[in-house]
């Protein structure tokens, strides 16, 4: 112990707003009715702490705890457990918390369970379990609706280490109490108060390790208490196989090789059957439920046995030809942290050797100890770099950050301290505010200038796009001018032929032509950065390839090369690419007006972003499904993502996830017919003035905000940002600009020229294709028509904009073309009539249901059926109607049974 941190108890529950929604449903279900629910998380989720919470906040009537030790005087049966459940309750609704249910014997279980299932029966009862979920989910609970904790996002970390610490801790610190954690909140508090006030604030070297066997032993130990030194044996290989391992689990016969050479000759052979509790089997794979458990039972070892593990392993792996494991192991057997050069040598060679298979996170340990086995300063900060430039690989800028920190603590030559920006950069610009990884960008660049030119180059081509992503145009055309890594020729002149091809020299000089305007200069440069993306299959390359498409507005060209370089980063393991990949695939598919598909990727790209800690990544995700949800009928959806993206964006300065963001929301505006809120937010976005969007976004958003202002009678602020439209659609770069530059003409034009404008419009859609823009177009039209009572022609075009509206699933749009139909007396047949057929009879039921505002939970309690086959009934019923939200659901059963409706009164003649 080096000293203790007073942690006072954390102000707000972080990171838990889900499982807080989820057990409130609970709550507030019970003034009508019973109800069960159990949480499960491994140790220091905080189970405990969300059942205290739920005690807490509940005051519709008296709250129950039942501990572990209560079975012993618990009733026999389930009945008589209820009984006496609903004895204590009266006639007030009753809230029963039973923390650690896992721990009570199996009849106690079996009532407990039983008595859950059958609450229904009668009273207003609510139990709410908790059960550990470092074990399998004990068969009596196993029927039960479950919420699971999982470890804290980096945010939400973050979040809770601010608060516990008022803010005083030294970033790079910071960085390695995170990293450490690895989102289990009571090992990052049980790191901080290990840690004296001099260590947080960085004034004083942390403790090695910084999560040592006491501290983890102190949040988990009591989940391990009692193994066989058998079951000690199996649990300590497995714990150490998968540190060299590329995932959670490990090979089975690996382990019990292992166990074969750790054990006397004379010992019966080694099983893995039965497993200890701690432990799950699939097919050959062996992996702990609990990743604090696996590090809890690593570090808790006795040091001798440890390494013999290690050691065991080792022999086993070589044997088989595995070398980096082999070698890694190897180094962990060795007593002590006593710097091995040759050892270490050999680590890092076999890791920077792109013949031996490896993924990153596995090269990322290697080099990693390497380092650590290091003793020259220059050759060790090099290492710890590229351990770190692998973890930004694998999708970890959580390591990253403590191995670059670790390589600023050592002397380094300019190189390898521009290595080192480079990355930190990198990880900045995915999870971070870019205007920090715009500075650490230009900096590697001026470090890697006269070494490294070609990693000088990429440097300042990333430190562009941060200054792209700020909506900082001068801090981009600065980063594109010709510098270090050479000019890129006098303006109207080709490349010379004998030049060698240079992708990012061609990114950087096509880039910089474009923002200035001049695309007869950009367009070379940019087509040899998509066209050599026909031929490579290296991740980046094609994904400089999407860009430079997305850039030119060759959607098609940037689908192809954003799907390749999905491909072969995932192939690759490059975990770190996969979201930028899926973005640009994103992009591609909005730019082409195919709504549903961007959908599709930015809800993967979210999720992988997420995963890998790119919250910058991710709020660019979430405006993509922000812009796909305007024009369906979610507004609760396009808002809960507007949110979400403004909240990275504000943080982190992202100028064009925040306009992409305030686009959605004013495009949803104007779809639900409020064209005067519309028109005032994108007003804000497009209009000359200090808060205009971002510099290559906010066009974008004009034509939508000349028809927000036309609809609001403000024609006359349309007529500066419509000038420097047309601009931006003669220059080419967006294929549906010219036939939105028409329809906004017509918008704004006489009655005598309007009509040909349409026209013109509805012609250039046809060459741009895009289902949403054209049908846009048509029900403008059509509304043009009726209005100048030419009811015919108006109808023709207001069913061609509902057909389009339905093929893109703009159902917000299609509600506007309906509506316009029937006011010239047609019956458009709705999109819900009829389809309810396709159900099945347990369908139906599920879907009227739910329909009516029920939650899953409360369908399954009514039809006396489990949550889990509501939710595999409401998957297919979503599949089969080919709806997307519970609301758009509500809506198209409403539809079927009004029209179902309409149907029996004119076979009858009743009136309405």
């Amino acid at each position: 112990m080096t000293g203790e941190t007073t942690v006072r108890t954390a102000v707000r529950f972080h990171g838990r707003s889900a499982q807080r929604e989820t057990v409130r449903a609970l709550l507030d279900g019970l003034r009508a009715h019973s109800g069960h629910l159990v949480v499960t998380g491994e140790p220091g989720l905080g189970r405990t702490a969300l059942l205290q919470w739920a005690a807490r906040s509940f005051r519709a009537g008296s709250v129950l705890h039942l501990g572990p030790a209560a079975d012993r005087r618990a009733p026999a049966t389930a009945e008589e457990l209820l009984g006496t459940l609903r004895a204590a309750a009266g006639e007030a609704p009753l809230l029963v918390c039973v923390d650690d249910a896992h721990l009570w014997d199996a009849p106690a279980r079996a009532a407990l369970g039983r008595a859950a299932e059958i609450l229904h029966t009668g009273g207003r009862i609510g139990l709410l379990l908790s059960v550990a979920g470092h074990r399998a989910v004990d068969p009596e609970y196993a029927r039960l609706p479950v919420v699971r904790l999982d470890p804290l996002a980096p945010s939400h970390a973050d979040a809770l280490l601010d608060d516990v610490t008022d803010g005083a801790t030294a970033p790079a610190v910071r960085e390695q109490l995170l990293a450490e954690a690895e989102g289990n909140p009571a090992l990052l508090l049980a790191l901080v108060r290990r840690l004296s006030p001099a260590e947080l604030r960085g004034l004083r070297p942390l403790p090695t390790p910084l999560a040592d066997a006491g501290t983890l032993a102190a949040v988990a130990g009591r989940a391990l208490s009692g193994p066989s030194p058998d079951a000690h044996d199996l649990l300590l290989t497995v714990s150490a196989a998968v540190r060299a391992s590329d995932g959670p689990d490990v090979d089975t016969g690996l382990v019990l090789d292992a166990l074969r050479h750790l054990r006397p000759e004379s010992a019966p052979a080694p099983a893995a059957d039965p497993l200890p509790e701690v432990l799950a089997g699939a097919g050959d794979r062996l992996r702990f439920h609990s990743p604090l458990l696996r590090r809890t039972v690593h570090a808790t070892a006795a040091p001798d046995r440890r390494r013999a593990a290690h050691r065991a392993l080792a022999d086993v792996l070589e044997a088989g030809g595995h070398r980096l494991p082999a070698l890694l192991h190897r180094s962990w057997s060795l007593s002590g942290r006593t710097p091995v050069a040759r050892l270490a040598d050999r680590l890092a060679a076999l890791a920077a050797d792109g013949t031996v298979p490896a993924s990153p996170r596995l090269r990322t340990k290697a080099y990693a100890r390497a380092a650590e086995l290091t003793a020259d300063g220059a050759a060790r900060a090099e290492r710890y770099t590229a351990a770190a430039e692998q973890a930004l690989l694998a999708g970890r800028p959580d390591r990253a950050r403590p191995l670059l920190a670790a390589a600023r603590g050592c002397a380094a030559p300019a190189a390898v301290r521009g290595r080192a920006e480079l990355a930190r950069g990198m990880a900045e610009l995915r999870d971070g505010p870019v205007g920090d990884a715009h500075q650490s960008l230009l900096l590697a660049a001026s470090l890697l200038a006269a070494d490294a030119p070609a990693d000088a180059a990429t440097a300042t081509l990333a430190a562009a796009v941060a200054a792209w992503a700020a909506g900082d145009l001068p801090a981009c055309l600065a980063a594109l001018s010709p510098g270090p890594v050479g000019p890129p020729g006098p303006v109207g002149r080709r490349q010379a032929p004998a030049r060698s091809p240079d992708p990012v020299r061609d990114h950087r000089v096509g880039m910089r032509a474009l923002l200035e305007g001049r695309l007869d200069r950009a367009a070379p440069s940019l087509e040899q950065v998509v066209e050599r993306g026909r031929t490579d299959d290296r991740p980046e390359a094609l994904l400089r390839s999407a860009s430079a498409a997305l850039l030119l507005g060759k959607v098609d060209a940037a689908r192809r090369a954003g799907a390749r370089a999905l491909a072969a980063a995932r192939q690759l393991g490059s975990d770190a690419l996969v979201p930028q990949a899926l973005e640009y695939l994103a992009y591609a598919e909005l730019r082409a007006g195919r709504h549903s598909q961007a959908r599709v990727h930015a809800e993967d790209g979210l999720r992988t972003a997420l995963s890998a800690g790119q919250r910058n990544t991710a709020a660019h995700h979430r405006a993509v499904l922000a812009l796909a949800a305007s024009i369906e009928e979610e507004p609760q959806a396009v808002a809960r993502h507007v949110e979400a993206a403004l909240a990275t964006a504000r943080r982190h300065g992202l100028a064009q996830a925040a306009t992409l963001a305030e686009w959605a929301a004013a495009r949803a505006d104007l779809g639900r017919g409020r064209p005067h809120d519309a028109a005032d937010r994108l007003g804000l976005l497009v209009l000359p003035g200090p808060g205009r969007g971002h510099f290559a976004v906010w066009r974008l958003a004009v034509p939508c905000f000349v028809e927000a202002a036309v609809l609001a009678g403000r024609p006359e602020d349309t007529h500066e940002v419509l000038t420097d439209f047309a601009g931006w659609a003669a220059f080419g770069a967006d294929p549906q600009a010219a036939a939105q530059l028409a329809r906004c003409h017509a918008l704004l034009a006489p009655q005598d020229r309007a009509d040909d404008l349409y026209l013109r419009a509805l012609a250039r859609h046809d060459e741009a294709g895009g289902d949403f823009e054209r049908a846009r177009t048509a029900l403008l039209y059509g509304k043009w028509l009726r209005r100048r009572r030419r009811p015919r022609e108006a109808r023709g075009r207001l069913g061609t904009a509902l057909a389009g509206f339905d093929r893109c699933g703009a159902g917000v749009w299609a509600a506007q073309a309906r509506a316009e139909l029937r006011a010239l007396g047609a019956a458009p047949q709705a999109r819900g009539a009829g389809t309810l057929t396709r159900l099945t009879p347990q369908q139906l039921r599920i879907a009227r249901h739910v329909a009516e505002g029920a939650t899953n939970r409360e369908v399954a309690l009514t039809l006396a059926v489990s949550t889990r086959t509501v939710d595999y009934h409401l998957r297919k019923v979503f599949a089969a109607l080919g709806v997307r939200s519970r609301l758009e659901l509500a809506r198209m059963v409403e539809q079927a049974e009004q029209d179902q409706g309409a149907g029996r009164s004119e076979k009858t003649g009743a009136q309405p």
